[in-house]
């Protein structure tokens, strides 16, 4: 039982969950934005209603694949302009990236050796600290 109980409060399991969830709610959101779109183009196109369904050059039937293209294009720019950047800016803003250089932890250390060496000087002592030869 434990190991389920591991299994299910795996962090990566409630966070897929949730942007599972997430997504799925999202895909109402631009379905239905999707569909605000297409009635203004059929709007402007003077009430022709805009539909490649029935589309069928050389009687190949591209029409369906033709929507889904289309819709997907949508799709990508909604998430992007209203998702992708909006979040990077933020990310950059509140979270901004390191500058390029000694990361961190490796200036702590240098900063200790330094101030070792800063304070027992050269003393031409070697072995480990304390000891004499």
């Amino acid at each position: 039982m434990s190991g389920f109980k591991n299994f299910i409060l795996r962090g990566n399991l409630v966070e897929l969950a949730v942007a599972v969830i997430m997504g799925t709610a999202f895909a109402a959101v631009v379905t239905a934005f999707t569909g605000m779109l297409l009635s203004a183009v059929t709007r402007l196109t003077g009430g022709k209603e805009v539909n490649f369904d029935n589309f069928a050059p050389g009687e190949v039937l591209v029409g369906p694949f033709l929507t889904a293209l289309i819709a997907f294009l949508i799709l990508a720019t909604v998430i992007y302009f209203f998702v992708v950047l909006p979040y990077t800016k933020a990310k950059d803003r509140y979270f901004p990236a390191e500058e390029a250089g000694t990361p961190a932890d490796v200036a702590v250390l240098e900063e200790i050796r330094d101030l070792l060496k800063a304070r027992g000087g050269d003393t031409g002592t070697t072995g480990t600290p304390g000891s004499t030869v």
